[in-house]
């Protein structure tokens, strides 16, 4: 977290760092944090996004906060949808080892948040945060993308992208397209952490 602090501070008492400039930063280990994703289950790997606090500062102190109280560590990916994307993150429902029928109907027990949607496309790797009808329902939940997605921009909030195990998330177990992605016998996160 500090890493990201001391660099957004950096640039901002420069003078180099406007909003527009932010939200256009090219892709690569960039200011923000790091989330690590251990992933477990059929695919055994590492993901790395780079959280994007310039472009969702909310979002990305969410995502930094349940990592830090290890909310996430066994968390299911409960919807996978071939060609679309890997969603991930309902710290409510989503346990592994627990009830995880109403997984993807939860959050966390902090309030949901206003929507902080930007210019970013939701392209391959983009990391987005899930929600309900309501534009401002993100809470914890977050999904990566396998493909672009042109419909989502502008609609979901954009706060990382995928930065290395690329590979990784394309092995995690599919769902049936039948039943929108829910998949039998889940991957699941053994173990998130921020960097």
């Amino acid at each position: 977290m500090r890493k990201w602090l001391s660099a957004l501070a950096v640039c901002l008492a420069a003078g180099t760092l406007t909003p527009a400039a932010a939200e256009q930063m090219p892709a690569g280990d960039g200011p923000g944090p790091n989330l690590v994703l251990q992933v477990w289950g059929s695919v055994k790997g590492k993901i790395v996004i780079d959280l994007l606090p310039q472009a969702a500062p909310n979002h990305v102190e969410r995502i930094v906060k349940l990592t830090q109280d290890h909310d996430y560590d066994n968390v299911i990916f409960h919807r996978v949808i071939d060609g679309f994307m890997a969603q991930t993150g309902d710290v409510q429902f989503g346990k592994r080892g627990g009830d995880v029928t109403t997984a993807g109907m939860g959050g966390s027990k902090y309030p949901d948040l206003k929507a902080e949607f930007s210019d970013l496309p939701f392209e391959r790797g983009t990391v987005g945060m899930a929600r309900s009808a309501s534009p401002d329902s993100a809470n914890s939940q977050f999904f990566i993308m396998f493909a672009p997605a042109p419909h989502l921009d502008g609609q979901y909030t954009v706060i990382g992208h995928v930065i290395s195990g690329m590979d990784v998330v394309d092995k995690i177990k599919k769902g049936d397209g039948s039943l929108n992605g829910l998949v039998k016998d889940p991957d699941y996160i053994v173990k998130a952490t921020i960097e």
